[in-house]
């Protein structure tokens, strides 16, 4: 018996599978290199193929399980291959043949040539044409211009339209209804149900209050709120800038004693009185309220309560332009949005000879729309589409471009 044989190692069954889908089995030592068991399944699968040296080299073989790459210089035992194993031969692919110098200056080229014109170029190439179209920041300045006039306007007409207001003799009349109006659809209005959830959950009822207000009126959000802040010692302080809760008005009281009056001149000057105070009713409802949200969280940064309350009435309680104010010059200042326009100026004495704007001041929800504008110009949408104010709003607006063109 020769020694190669008693001391062979063990042979190996492995399948082999190619990519054109040939199958058969090898039969090889678990000592055989890998570079060997490759040339047996080319002598196989494509046979002469081994008269080019090249071909070896542009195989590979593939364990099929643990889609590793075998290496030439490897046995069999030492990629860990075991009987009946799977190995794939597959052809490697060419390499990426690098672009020619002559293809790489003609794609440099064309890219030169599709590039888009510099401010420079364009500039130069613009100079002798006639300017036609609008400055673009002029634009941009000059509707800045109309909201800052715009709420000059509003604190001017307000007064007219409350002395026009004041010689109606049904003028409180329509102004309590008004004001029933304003407390039915009062913003501060907690969702009921809402609450009863979270009440039903043990929640204090002052405290899921002030969490839903905080949340929007969701329930989910209000509830994480609750238990993230449970320990706080400052759970149950009022949100910042949140207005107490108003007594009852005086109003009622006013009008029971205007009507027992004896004479008519005191019951007038008794229900212009009570119109003055309906008057500061509606506006203490109109007032500004700021996001809480907001207030809590560009106090974080370190402003005062009063000083974020500020910037927030002037930017429209939008947090990243209030910080941007608090952060810079402060202009407009909040005592510049109560200045009403100077009442002399031509604009002014066009927009009061206008028969539609004459009409409108007349009419109390004209008032109540101007009010809610100076505090809430986000709400200019809603009453420039309503039947009876949007014409008084699309007048100004007129007014104002025709004058600011001329």
């Amino acid at each position: 018996v020769q020694e190669e044989k008693i001391f062979a190692g063990k042979v190996l069954r492995l399948h082999v599978c190619t990519m054109e889908g040939a199958e058969w089995l090898e039969e090889v030592p678990e000592d055989t290199t890998v570079e060997k068991l490759k040339e047996r399944c080319l002598k196989h699968c494509l046979p002469g193929s081994l008269e080019d040296p090249k071909t070896v080299t542009h195989h590979k073989l593939i364990h099929a399980t643990s889609e590793k790459v075998l290496t030439d210089t490897k046995t069999v035992l030492e990629e860990n291959i075991q009987d009946r194993d799977v190995l794939l031969l597959v052809r490697k692919r060419a390499p990426t043949l690098l672009p020619k110098m002559s293809d790489v200056v003609a794609e440099e080229k064309r890219k030169q040539e599709q590039k888009a014109p510099d401010k420079d170029a364009i500039l130069k190439a613009t100079a002798n044409l006639p300017a036609r179209s609008v400055d673009r920041t002029v634009t941009h300045h000059n509707m800045r211009d109309f909201q800052t006039e715009l709420r000059k306007i509003l604190v001017s007409l307000i007064e007219v339209a409350q002395k026009l207001l004041a010689l109606n003799p049904d003028a409180v009349e329509l102004f309590k209804k008004a004001n029933a109006m304003l407390d039915e659809d009062e913003e501060d209005r907690v969702d009921e149900i809402a609450l009863r959830q979270l009440t039903e959950m043990g929640f204090p009822e002052s405290r899921a209050v002030k969490a839903l207000r905080l949340n929007h009126m969701s329930v989910t959000q209000a509830m994480e709120w609750l238990i993230e802040h449970a320990d706080d010692p400052s759970v149950d302080a009022p949100l910042p800038g949140q207005a107490p809760a108003e007594a009852p008005a005086e109003g009622a009281a006013s009008s029971a004693e205007a009507a027992a009056g004896p004479s008519s001149e005191e019951g007038r000057e008794e229900a212009k009185d009570e119109l003055t105070e309906i008057f500061k009713k509606i506006r203490r409802k109109r007032e500004f309220r700021p996001d809480p949200r907001a207030v809590i969280a560009l106090m974080e940064m370190g402003f005062d309560e009063k000083e974020v309350v500020d910037a927030l009435r002037v930017n429209n309680n939008q947090q990243n332009a209030a910080c941007e104010w608090l952060l810079g010059d402060r202009k407009p200042s909040p005592e510049d949005l109560d200045k009403g326009i100077d009442t002399n100026s031509p604009l002014f004495q066009a927009i009061l000879e206008n028969p539609v704007v004459q009409l409108g001041l007349t009419n109390p929800k004209t008032l109540l729309a101007f009010e809610d504008m100076l505090e809430n110009p986000l709400n200019s949408t809603q009453w420039m589409n309503d039947p009876e104010t949007g014409p008084v709003m699309l007048q100004i607006s007129r007014i104002f471009q025709t004058l600011n063109r001329t």
